[in-house]
């Protein structure tokens, strides 16, 4: 992976683009310095349930609480502490992805996990564990690599992400993620007894990845071989931590939330820094970067009511021509595909169709002659390549992702919504509802 210059994208115009925006987000790019002085509902002196001293708050709002949908990536030390304290502040929509398997390691410094539990998914467990804190919440668990696996519908499905994760790739493509489909998201990192909680908002640098330095990228470049295949995992996700750190920060993150969903300020693009050694902790004001990649929000965004097996490039191509009323159109994947793997030698080809980043290294060598081959990429369709009859589904996206009709004057997104049910499961509901609100 190499450092991006930027580009201008050619800007979507739509009349209801405005209408599109989530709540959240005006709340959000409106915030002043005053606080709200009642909440929405009263408190009787004999009221004794669940959340009721939650509502001694003057501002606080438990059905915004309990409405709002949210995406938590990641379920390790971070994940298990935000998980428990968005189910003990009755969030009742949520969605936990993780790739990983709980280890005997996981168990002193996640709240979720037992004993019994190694060797069983993350995000199934923590989904589980979550749900018996706090009943009512649908709690709906995705084991998936971020990077690869995630479709950008999930993001706009949420209102908010939280990530706890422990590798900036994955942090990169989440900042991205979440800037196109119009999302804030509040990152959390841990080390020792130090960590930093920030959060970062769509339309508004600096972003996460304005925050990267040469070191940052320098460590983004060695995941990668220089012909796009993927090297050994190198020694990043397994750092020093403690449960007291991850308390800390996860419980800073998930205020931070709480105070987004009321239209409070926020850490906006800036950091809070928890040094837990002498207590010197200080917040910090991140640079923007005006050549940032991220920096780039779908403004026209349709949904499709096929799936991603029913959907081919052909037709893909067909409705983009007729909608952006242009023969001169390309339908952009999310991410860039390896198409096929060429051998220069014996001038053998093997077609892939995998996401960049998903085929090992080793697999780049030639079986026929042990030479290592080129891998060869593909980005989008315009209509004379040779793949135009896959569904999107055997181009190696994943399901409910979002693909982008570019002519010389204007874009579309299209979502491919009809996926919704296969990835969200029970909580496909409220993603209908959330539609219907924008």
């Amino acid at each position: 992976m190499t450092r991006p210059t930027a580009t201008s994208p050619v800007t979507a115009t739509s009349e209801n683009a405005e209408a599109q925006k989530d709540p959240v987000q005006v709340n959000v790019q409106e915030q002043n310095d005053s606080v709200p002085k009642a909440g929405s509902q009263a408190v009787s002196a004999n009221d004794d349930s669940r959340f009721s001293r939650f509502r001694l708050i003057g501002w606080w709002d438990q059905e915004k609480i309990r409405q709002a949908r949210v995406l938590v990536i990641g379920a390790g030390a971070l994940g298990n502490e935000i998980l428990k304290n968005l189910a003990l502040l009755g969030f009742t929509n949520i969605i936990v992805v993780d790739l990983d398997s709980i280890a005997a390691s996981n168990l002193s410094r996640s709240i979720l996990y037992r004993a019994a539990d190694v060797g069983k998914r993350k995000a199934d467990v923590a989904a589980q564990a979550t749900r018996e804190i706090f009943p009512e919440a649908q709690v709906h668990a995705i084991t998936a690599n971020v990077v690869h696996g995630l479709g950008l519908g999930i993001f706009g499905w949420a209102d908010f992400v939280l990530a706890g994760l422990d590798n900036r790739e994955a942090r990169l493509w989440i900042n991205r993620a979440c800037w196109k489909m119009n999302r804030p998201w509040i990152d959390g990192a841990i080390e020792g007894i130090n960590g930093v909680a920030r959060a970062f908002l769509p339309g508004t640098p600096p972003c996460y990845e304005c925050t990267l330095g040469e070191t940052d990228w320098a460590i983004l470049n060695k995941r990668m071989s220089c012909n796009l295949l993927t090297l050994e995992a190198d020694t990043e996700g397994k750092v020093a931590t403690t449960p007291t750190i991850s308390s800390i920060i996860a419980g800073l993150q998930v205020q931070e939330a709480v105070k987004l969903l009321h239209g409070l300020p926020v850490l906006a693009g800036k950091g809070f820094i928890f040094e837990g050694l002498n207590h010197t902790s200080y917040r910090v004001e991140y640079t923007e970067n005006p050549d940032c990649m991220s920096h780039y929000t779908f403004s026209d965004v349709v949904r499709l009511p096929q799936t991603s097996a029913e959907l081919t490039l052909e037709s893909l191509l067909a409705l983009a021509r007729r909608d952006l009323g242009s023969q001169e159109v390309s339908v952009e994947f999310s991410r860039d595909i390896v198409h096929k793997l060429a051998c220069q030698n014996c001038r053998a080809e093997e077609e892939l169709f995998a996401a960049v980043g998903t085929v090992p290294y080793a697999r780049g060598k030639c079986p026929a002659c042990g030479q290592m081959r080129t891998v060869v990429t593909a980005h989008s369709y315009s209509g004379s390549e040779s793949y135009g009859q896959r569904t999107l589904t055997t181009l190696g996206l994943p399901l409910f992702d979002v693909v982008t009709a570019r002519s010389s004057e204007r874009e579309i997104a299209y979502l491919v919504a009809g996926d919704a049910a296969s990835v969200l499961g029970p909580l496909s509901e409220s993603q209908k509802q959330g539609a219907s609100a924008k």
